[in-house]
């Protein structure tokens, strides 16, 4: 086989396999910061998910990723409570449904009651949980599976059409 053929061969594969998701960031006490931070003065949705834990988890992830093909500048950052262990499966998972290039991060703490309470004091854990937040990071809290409708319509507030 030609060097030639060869490289081309690869370039075709490299270009037609679904891209990776990119490693998830290590999720600490500071992390919520770090994200209002990186989003000052806009909105953003916080998602929290469990590829291991949460069989609803997959259906509102399928909505995000639906709605990430029409809105390229979904502000969405999936935190995984699962640990770094799960990070592989996180990824296919994630590049499955068209979730590759969101803001990906997972629990990185031995004690994650210390995560959830760094989040929400009042959360024990329930999954899936959303929480809308506007352009002044004041926050509305979904627990479960959150509706296309209403996110339709936070959107249709908070993100101007793309």
């Amino acid at each position: 086989m030609s060097m030639r053929l060869l490289f081309g061969l690869l370039a075709v594969l490299a270009f037609s396999a679904p891209a990776a998701a990119r490693d998830p960031a290590p999720f600490t006490a500071a992390s919520l910061e770090a994200i209002k931070a990186q989003y000052a003065g806009r909105p953003f949705i916080l998602n929290l998910w469990s590829v291991n834990e949460c069989s609803y988890c997959i259906a509102e992830l399928t909505l995000m990723g639906k709605l990430a093909k029409t809105h390229k500048q979904l502000p969405l950052v999936l935190v995984a409570t699962d640990t770094p262990d799960f990070a592989p499966a996180m990824q296919k998972t994630l590049a499955g449904l068209g979730l590759s290039r969101v803001d990906s991060w997972v629990f990185d703490d031995a004690i994650p009651e210390r995560l959830r309470h760094a989040i929400d004091p009042s959360w024990y854990g329930e999954l899936p949980r959303t929480y809308l937040y506007d352009a002044r990071h004041q926050r509305e809290t979904v627990v479960g599976v959150l509706s296309e409708k209403r996110l339709r319509a936070w959107l249709a507030k908070h993100q101007p059409a793309n």
